[in-house]
């Protein structure tokens, strides 16, 4: 509950800056995507400038999102091959558990022990 209240006092005010920007901001730049073109380019387009602005936002967090995502690829392997390696020590464990059951189901506590084999 209490995270819950935090996003949303962090992200009310994010949202009302990106409206104010959006009202703000409603005249259109030309974005051209052709670096030599000194004047009209086949690559520009009209739009208004708090669309750049957000879409920028938008494509850093994603290209920040998947970097973080590929640098952490290895902890991801490691922790699948914990994961298999801990299932199957599970699964020796109770293997092991379910063979002595078998061995020695008359036997329990002391007499078991004075019982065992000298080593």
């Amino acid at each position: 509950m209490l995270r819950r209240i935090v996003n949303w006092l962090f992200l009310a005010p994010v949202v009302v800056i990106a409206v104010i920007l959006a009202v703000a901001n409603r005249a259109p730049v030309t974005l051209s995507l052709d670096p030599f073109a000194r004047g009209t380019s086949s690559f520009a387009f009209s739009v208004p400038l708090f669309a750049v602005v957000i879409l920028s936002m938008i494509i850093g967090v994603a290209i920040g999102g998947f970097a973080v995502w590929w640098k952490q690829g290895r902890y991801r392997k490691r922790c699948r091959a914990a994961e298999s390696e801990l299932a199957a020590a599970r699964n020796d464990a109770d293997r092991l558990r379910a063979d002595l059951a078998r061995r020695e189901p008359s036997q329990s506590g002391a007499v078991a022990f004075l019982n065992r084999p000298a080593a």
